[in-house]
């Protein structure tokens, strides 16, 4: 954030501050947060996961849509993130900025980034109601994080290294090693 703007912002503040200004951003605590560069395996593993959902989506048949980074979610007056993927039914309209109920929602954490993806993301993300399946993959260990939502809100957690997935809803079927690049 510019020196002259360090008080702290709504999310809707933070949308219109955003809007046009170079780089991705997100909003923390209500103070805008610049998102670091990105290590090729990152760059490559979130085009994976977002064609691999784009493609489970298509074979499904459902009226989802897939959305690369860029997309903010409002998680509360003072929080708006920037997921790597995420899948939303139906579809916004194609002039949406902020994607107020998705269904999955996908991290590829940078060093940096790992504690606050499996905790303070971890825990907004599901403070939405629309939340099923929060993914976070390590591109390095080749592992999957796993989170969703089970009965009664308790969220269910488990690491996959291979097999495959269902994420119901909205039915879709993955393979877990199709979400990570060959070295």
């Amino acid at each position: 954030m510019s020196n002259s703007a360090h008080r702290l912002l709504d999310a809707d503040q933070f949308l219109a501050w955003a809007e046009g200004r170079p780089g991705r951003w997100e909003l923390h605590d209500g103070e805008a947060v610049p998102m670091a560069p990105e290590r090729a395996i990152h760059a490559l593993t979130k085009y994976a996961v977002q064609e691999v959902l784009k493609a489970a989506i298509s074979r499904a048949g459902l009226p989802c849509r897939m959305f690369p980074d860029g997309m903010t979610v409002r998680i509360n007056h003072h929080n708006a993130f920037e997921p790597d993927a995420l899948v939303v039914c139906p579809a916004p309209a194609l002039t949406a900025v902020e994607i107020p109920n998705p269904v999955i929602v996908v991290e590829v954490p940078s060093p940096g980034t790992q504690g606050f993806d499996g905790s303070a993301k971890l825990e907004g993300y599901f403070a939405l109601v629309s939340v099923a399946h929060y993914l976070i993959l390590d591109p390095d260990r080749r592992i999957l994080v796993y989170h969703k939502r089970g009965g009664e809100g308790v969220i269910e957690t488990r690491i996959l290294r291979e097999g495959s997935l269902r994420l119901d809803p909205p039915g879709l079927d993955i393979a877990v090693t199709a979400l990570f690049v060959e070295a």
